[in-house]
């Protein structure tokens, strides 16, 4: 592909102005990018074959031919695995990804994932990003959450799916069931924490690591990110005066690790089942049958879905929303609830 200087971008740098050219063209090619093709030798023209040809200051008119390589083979093997898809097109894929499955390949986890799976379903479709042919994860949920995820299947839709992360323009919507109700009458006070119109509670606080345990995160009173999470109480289970459990509509302004599970244990209501930020729990005799009781105190994993995403396409630029239903898991948990409470 040939790119032309204008007039806007002379004086630049030959890096910064032909990642700006490159993005008008659709190809979504950050800078870091055509900093490593120029080091490659894949870009011609003038200042391209300098000592330090990112720093060239390019002049109107110059011509420089951009040459992609061919994606490479990533390093994760495709692998047949099923995927629930929700929406797929030339740029990218919505999947419902089931509770237990890992979004990428990792220490522990060095297959079998999301990212496995994807290269295994799209195949030649994947158009490479980075240089290789595999699928863009722009944002990932835990192993054991379910629900909605996009990945980018072409450079361009990485780009701009990355952008609209990174400026939260993502609607994320899940459902949680959690150990009793929150009640902003028992929050009053507390910093970080108000509620809203439409009975959403509002929690807001720096995330990061935990001070003792790496492998947490949680509230910090200094450093960490910034972090913004809304609750509301969909349907509470037990005694009116202190519930047992709660179903909670959770939305997410920002996407920190763990985001939801800290900042429902924060507020007092650990999502049920969670085994890093909730303590087991036993619930009184009264509370139903005692072995639908027992399947409350033991669910297995942390009851989180995310039931909700909604974006812009960011090549078609079309407004797309997406819904998923609870899955069986957390379907039988809700029943045990509502029949028992």
């Amino acid at each position: 592909m040939v790119l032309t200087i204008p007039e806007r971008l002379a004086g630049q740098r030959l890096d910064r102005a032909l990642a700006d050219l490159a993005e008008e063209a659709g190809l979504g090619i950050s800078r870091s990018r055509i900093g490593a093709l120029l080091a490659d030798g894949a870009v011609t023209g003038p200042g391209a074959d300098g000592k330090n040809p990112a720093k060239h200051r390019v002049a109107v008119g110059a011509a420089y031919v951009l040459t992609l390589p061919p994606p490479i083979d990533p390093i994760p093997e495709p692998q047949a695995i099923p995927l629930d898809v929700v929406h797929e097109d030339a740029h990218l894929i919505v999947i419902d990804k089931p509770a237990g499955m890992v979004v990428h390949p990792a220490p522990g986890a060095p297959d079998g994932t999301l990212v496995n799976a994807l290269l295994a379903h799209c195949g030649d479709s994947l158009a490479g990003i980075g240089g290789e042919r595999r699928p863009g994860i722009v944002h990932r949920i835990d192993k054991d959450t379910s629900g909605l995820i996009v990945a980018a299947k072409t450079e361009a839709a990485h780009s701009g799916l990355s952008a609209l992360f990174a400026t939260h323009d993502i609607q994320r919507a899940y459902r949680a069931i959690a150990w009793g109700a929150p009640g902003i009458e028992r929050l009053t006070g507390r910093d970080g924490i108000g509620m809203e119109t439409g009975g959403w509670i509002r929690v807001e606080s720096q995330l990061g690591r935990h001070p003792q345990d790496r492998k947490k995160m949680a509230v910090l009173s200094s450093g960490g990110r910034h972090a913004l999470s809304r609750f509301r109480v969909a349907q509470r289970f037990g005694p009116e005066d202190k519930p047992y459990a709660s179903l909670l509509d959770c939305r997410l302004e920002t996407g920190r690790t763990h985001q939801i599970r800290v900042h429902a244990a924060h507020i007092g209501h650990p999502l049920i089942g969670d085994p890093v930020y909730a303590r087991p729990r036993q619930l009184p005799n009264v509370a139903g049958d005692a072995t639908e009781r027992a399947k409350i105190e033991t669910f297995p994993r942390q009851a989180l879905h995310a039931a909700k995403l909604g974006f812009r396409h960011p090549i078609k630029g079309e407004l797309l929303q997406f819904c998923a239903e609870l899955p069986p898991d957390m379907h039988e948990l809700l029943t045990i609830l509502r029949r028992n409470m």
